[in-house]
């Protein structure tokens, strides 16, 4: 195969939040989006973040976490429940690792 037949644009993919806490609070699956494929950009910002620097991990997230016309959810107006917040990085890194 050749690498050039994996290159495609980006195309945004539904995540779901769905776990016992989750369905506790909200009684539904929360869900949100995020590009299938980062530019190169987003992962070195991403292997590069250390605990020192939670500004850079906020933008990051920022450019992560989309709404389904894939605008970013988060703004310097509005923020996530720190619970769903945690879940939805944890949900999008671990997509980015596969």
């Amino acid at each position: 195969m050749k690498l050039s037949q994996l290159s495609a644009k980006p195309l945004l993919v539904k995540i779901e939040l769905m776990d016992e806490e989750i369905q506790k609070e909200f009684g539904e699956a929360i869900e949100f989006y995020t590009w299938d494929r980062q530019p190169m950009d987003v992962f070195m910002k991403l292997a590069s973040i250390d605990n020192t620097n939670a500004g850079t991990i906020i933008d990051i997230i920022k450019t992560l976490i989309l709404d389904e016309e894939g605008n970013p959810i988060l703004t310097t107006e509005t923020m996530l429940p720190t619970n769903v917040l945690m879940k939805a990085i944890s949900k999008v890194t671990d997509m980015l690792g596969k």
